[in-house]
């Protein structure tokens, strides 16, 4: 028996394969290409070994490179599945001359029926009925008259073809005189060989085939016959055994002719002899013999109670004795479909992308090679999978396979799926009555809607979102403007929080393949089903087949809701659909429509409402000046803002900035004074506070710029929020456009009364109160739906958030109705709840109850902890350009800049970047909290002073930051969980800390993210390209993090704090020092402030003469890159800027062909919507 067998394959059968050598206990190697490296099949198998590039030619076809392969791992045999190597007889040969088994037949035998002309000249010598047609032609004009004496239609083939690739059907004359060369052509590229020959075409054929099984001494066993009749394009959909409607004698004709011709050549292992069987005449004709395992085999095991693939180990190592033919009885019938990653509604176009959801069916086979998450990659075959079904009889396995297909569902990316369910569903189907030509003509109508452009930042979204995350950094998402979502829903008779459409300033064009119900709100896009105008605020009937085209925003608002009766049929992600374009996760796909996007409709429910309009008063007003209601908090006067910044707050008008986002909207306005002159160990400037959680619609100061955090913005940052939106007021920060102007009006909160204070609360005070103790605690309003607890003195004390853990627990063990969410920061705990459940004045019970029973400030407390372990690219080249573009786009006079780590040495006070360098790696970092940057992203602080780095954050921050980047804020160490803006300096970069789509031994089901509260992480360092393989392969569980189980005790650190003290003194003193001297220094340079650069030099918008054609900016944004230079010649539609908007980067189009002559703007520069930026010369 064999110890250890090669897979020269990939996809379902290399899965397949394996399973059973894993049941027979031998060792399996999986071969792969760099696209497939980590695809499930790779991952199970016991090995695996990367033999090329994704093209096939350089992996799965390159015999030497798996010969090579195979002596590396020291393989004894090969199973070389279906297709690539599997019928190559020089590849049989070329394992045996190096005493490797090939498991299939012998090389003669695959050469006797590789091509399809010699093939049939045995079947001709041993009686097997053969189709009128010829041998090999040399020629169009011996093709013609050879088609002339075998009368049309005639099937063109490819001698060496196979899996439906080289035929093509000819009616006449012309079209074979068109044809000839590219199905030579075809075979040649394909299979290596350019020959053709002729056969008559059947017209009502079905495809018939037995399996066979020999035993290489001329004894064949036959194994029923199967029915793929059913195909699209020449390739088979569905498949079944027994062939449905044959006569006894029809069927013993067919295994007998199938017996004799392999029995002609002693045939060894599993085959296939192909026959086309005519409906009219009820004769059936040879066609092919496919020397391998069929794809299909599954059913035949199914019925018979086998396992092919262990009769052909067995067989490949002598021990296999073959049963007999009597003994062989099947039993019911079975029935495969297979699943593509195709669009069917488009001619069956290939797919490709990320499988967000698969979920098979249980109580069926499944044979397939996906999982969620894996990638679609289109260097290959689309089947991604087979499910099998057994019945009793072909009526119950076709019912059992249907409903496998209705309750599986995969998601990401367009399948067969429906289309196969439609098929299985269908009257001649079910009846048997199928025939090769049947789903030519089958009627099938997809419930979709297909993107044929995607307009700007169009997204998926459910209303509440994903709520329930915050503590880990992930926001809700959900539409920016819930109040018009909802109003869209109504008009469609949809539930309110039902998935649906949000477009940001310019809409989508979407065809319908589907009669449909629809409904537009928000703000004013113009509409049109095939060029006529589409109403808002009511139901319009969309037909199967209507374009919808929406264009650009006209008036105010800056986005616009789409909601299709029944809703948007996407996958659930933490329990929502919403879309969070920065993580790459919910809605349709893995962020904003794109073009070919296909987006599947919902039922409607049974319970559904009717479609009604929305009458003009209860349509929100949209205006181009804001008026915001806020609520006083949690941040404000006199410990944070001077009483004047307030005031100024809530007097003055700001402007939306063009860099605003679902994240949150950029307001430019005046700056505040400050009522501090620096964020003390949260940072230098006096914004920085230590890290808190953040209310949606916080009005949040990063340095000195003013931001309303939206929907998809950060959970925890360290910057003060002076007011936070009402929720009722929410809904207006989705339609604030650039150029907006707002003003914040201060909203009257009531009175609270508490048991617990002798008078009630009233007036406007960021501060409810103050819980006066052994360890205060300040309980601060944040908003009407959000309060923020602060415990003990603003300072980094690690006592303090042990604190605020107690209370987080206790909260969650008395699971209160009307939590939302708990998020501790340093030394706070946010509490969301809804005030409806749960009014304020029962949760400050509550809260102040728990608080008040917390054990003395003196007492030990002990948590869990793990020591996490953690490669880091040091000054990596992806912090290097996150530096880069921030001083090209943002700030150009930024001190941190050119060189974040020089600039951590600097207000450090550190002899060198080197010493920078030996503290970062000597550091534990303990983690304080999760979701500083989105995506359990830690904010950790080292537990030794010593190692604590201070720093000042970018202000503004970035507009971006690639993921796992890692940098230091203030006192605080932060690896970035995504993409996205940020403010921490930077020194390199990590591994991931968050796993969207799978499970390993780090990462758990429902719990992507790695960190926890309290993990100690410690850095050592690797280099870029040994980072770039551990972060290929740490998602798919193939790069090891080490994790040590430990706990922490306060006792203990408070002991280490004592008996090192003196060197901590002498340390933060060393620091102090530096820090100042860096802050004067920026006051004497005038870099203590940031003014945005104002566009006050406004393009040439005269109008030009002929022969000349502006280029124009569509959005206002920054000028990333001009592409290209004054003189030279552009075409029409090349891209010759690209601006940065809305955290998206826009390319510009020039709009004819010709020679720049004038560029009107400059890299980093702000241009307007509609702004001139460069002047062509048209040809």
């Amino acid at each position: 028996m064999f110890t250890k067998v090669l897979i020269a394959n990939r996809g379902e059968i290399v899965r397949r394969v394996g399973r059973t050598l894993k049941r027979m206990g031998i060792a399996s190697v999986a071969v792969c290409s760099e696209a497939d490296r980590f695809t499930p099949p790779v991952l199970e198998a016991d090995e695996s070994i990367l033999i090329g590039p994704a093209a096939v030619s350089d992996s799965y076809l390159n015999m030497d490179a798996i010969l090579q392969a195979c002596a590396t791992t020291g393989a004894q045999a090969v199973h070389p599945g279906y297709g690539f190597l599997s019928e190559r007889a020089e590849f049989a040969e070329k394992l045996a001359a190096q005493g490797i088994r090939f498991m299939g037949p012998r090389p003669e035998h695959m050469r006797a029926f590789g091509l399809k002309h010699t093939a049939r000249d045995l079947a001709k010598q041993n009686n097997v009925p053969l189709l009128p047609g010829t041998d090999i032609l040399n020629s169009v004009e011996e093709a013609l008259e050879a088609a002339a004496g075998i009368g049309y239609p005639v099937m063109l083939k490819s001698t060496a073809g196979g899996g439906g690739i080289g035929m093509q059907i000819c009616h006449n004359e012309a079209e074979l005189r068109d044809c000839f060369a590219a199905v030579s052509r075809m075979g040649g590229n394909n299979f290596g060989d350019a020959r053709v020959f002729l056969e008559k075409f059947i017209a009502c054929a079905r495809h018939v085939e037995v399996q066979i099984f020999g035993d290489g001494r001329g004894n064949i066993l036959t194994l029923g016959e199967r029915d793929c009749s059913l195909q699209r394009r020449n390739q088979k959909v569905i498949e079944e055994t027994p062939a449905p409607g044959l006569s006894e004698a029809t069927r013993v004709g067919l295994r007998n002719a199938a017996r004799a011709l392999c029995a002609a050549v002693a045939y060894e292992s599993a085959g296939t002899v192909e026959f086309i069987y005519d409906t009219e005449s009820g004769e059936f004709y040879f066609l092919e013999v496919n020397t391998r395992l069929q794809v299909e085999h599954c059913v035949t095991e199914e019925i018979f109670g086998i396992d092919l693939v262990e009769w052909m180990i067995r067989q490949a190592d002598g021990t296999l004795v073959l049963p007999a033919q009597e003994s062989l009885v099947p039993k019911g019938a079975a029935v495969e479909a297979r699943i593509y990653a195709e669009n069917a509604a488009e001619n069956f176009r290939p797919s490709t992308g990320r499988l967000t959801e698969v979920s098979f069916a249980p109580g069926v086979r499944v044979d397939g090679w996906i999982e969620t998450g894996t990638e679609v990659t289109p260097y290959y075959d689309p089947m991604l999978a087979k499910i099998i079904a057994r019945g009793a009889t072909r009526e119950e396995a076709f019912a059992n396979l249907h409903a496998a297909l209705t309750t599986t569902r995969i998601s990401g990316l367009e399948s067969n799926l429906d289309y196969l369910r439609a098929v299985t569903a269908d009257d001649a189907v079910r009846a048997g009555a199928v025939f090769t030509g049947l789903l030519n003509s089958f009627a099938y109508t997809p419930a979709t809607v297909e993107v044929i452009a995607p307009g700007l930042q169009s997204t998926v979204q459910d209303w509440p979102g994903r709520v329930g995350y915050w503590d880990v950094g992930v926001p809700p998402s959900g539409p920016m403007d819930d109040r018009n979502f909802r109003l869209a829903n109504q008009i469609v008779g949809n539930a309110q929080g039902v998935p649906a459409l949000e477009f940001t300033a310019t809409g989508p064009v979407l065809r319908f393949n589907t009669d449909a119900v629809i409904g537009l709100s928000g703000a004013f896009m113009p509409a049109t089903l095939d060029g006529v105008e589409v109403p808002y605020w009511e139901p319009v009937t969309v037909q199967a087949g209507q374009v919808l085209a929406l264009g650009q925003i006209k008036g105010a608002g800056h986005r616009t809701y789409l909601a299709v009766r029944g809703g948007i049929d996407a996958p659930l992600y933490l329990g929502s659909s919403a879309t969070f374009m920065l993580g790459q996760f919910g809605g349709h796909a893995t962020g904003q429509l794109r073009t070919g996007d296909v987006l599947r409709l919902a039922k409607p429910a049974t319970n559904a409402a009717a479609p009604m309009a929305i009458a003009p008063q209860d349509r929100p007003e949209l205006t181009r000046t804001w008026t915001l209601g806020v609520m006083y908090g949690p941040h404000g006067a006199p410990d944070f803002f001077l009483d004047e910044d307030i005031e100024t707050l809530f007097s003055s008008e700001y402007e939306v900035h063009f860099n605003s986002a679902r994240t949150g909207v950029r307001l430019i306005g005046p700056k505040p004074r400050w009522a501090r002159t620096d964020g003390g160990e949260a940072g230098l400037h006096p914004s920085n506070i230590h890290d808190n959680a953040y209310a949606i619609g916080a009005i949040d100061f990063t340095g000195d710029m003013p931001i309303l955090l939206g929907p998809d913005g950060p959970s925890l940052g360290g910057f003060v929020c002076p007011a936070v939106l009402t929720s009722d007021e929410l809904w207006k920060m989705g339609q604030l456009h650039p150029g907006d102007k707002v003003r914040f009006q201060r909203i009257q909160p009531k009175p609270v009364s508490v048991s617990f204070l002798p008078e009630p609360v009233a007036g406007d005070s960021p501060i409810l109160f103050r819980s006066e103790g052994e360890i205060p605690v300040v309980y601060r309003r944040a908003g009407d739906c959000y309060l923020l607890l602060e415990f003990g003195p603003p300072e980094l004390d690690i006592a303090l958030r042990l604190r605020v853990q107690l209370v987080l627990e206790r909260l969650r063990a008395a699971a209160v109705e009307g939590i939302v969410d708990l998020t501790p920061g340093i030394r706070s705990l946010q509490v969301h709840y809804n005030p409806q459940v749960l009014p304020l004045p029962v949760l400050l019970e509550r809260l102040h109850g728990i608080e008040q029973a917390l054990p003395s400030g003196e007492d030990d407390i002990v948590v869990p902890s793990r020591i996490v372990y953690l490669p880091v690219s040091w000054d990596d080249e992806q912090a290097r350009l996150a530096m880069q573009r921030y001083q090209e786009l943002v700030r150009p006079n930024a001190p941190w800049c050119p060189s974040n780590i020089e600039f951590i040495r600097r207000i450090n006070g550190l002899a060198s970047i080197e010493a920078v360098k030996e503290i970062i790696f000597n550091a534990s970092y303990l983690v304080m909290g999760l979701g500083d940057v989105y995506l359990g992203a830690p904010v950790a602080t080292p537990i030794d002073p010593r190692h604590r780095l201070v720093t000042t954050k970018y202000n503004p921050a970035r507009t971006w930051t690639p993921d796992n980047v890692v940098g230091i804020g203030g006192s605080y160490m932060c690896i970035y969980g995504m993409e996205g803006p940020g403010g921490y300096q930077l020194f390199g970069r990590t591994t991931q800390v968050w796993n969207t789509w799978r499970t390993t031994d780090v990462f758990h089901e429902n719990t992507p993210w790695l960190l926890r509260f309290f993990d100690q992480i410690r850095f050592y360092p690797v280099s870029h390209d040994e980072l770039m393989e551990a972060r290929a392969a740490f998602p798919y569980g193939r790069f090891s993090v080490r994790i040590e189980e430990t706990q922490f005790s306060l006792s203990e650190y408070r002991a280490f704090l004592e008996a090192n003290k003196s060197e901590i003194a002498q340390a933060c003193a060393r620091q102090q020092a530096a820090f100042e001297a860096e802050r004067q220094d920026w006051i004497a340079k005038g870099l203590d402030t940031f003014e945005e650069e104002a566009n006050t030099t406004q393009a040439d918008e005269s109008i030009l003469p002929e022969g000349y054609m502006g280029v124009d900016s569509p959005v206002p944004g920054s000028v990333w890159q001009l592409r290209v230079a004054v003189g030279d010649h552009v075409k029409a539609g090349d891209a010759v800027a690209i601006i940065e908007s809305m955290k998206t980067e826009m390319k510009i189009i020039s709009p004819a062909t010709g020679v720049v002559k004038d560029i009107l703007c400059r890299k980093g520069r702000e241009v307007r919507g509609g702004e001139r930026i460069m002047v062509v010369c048209t040809d």
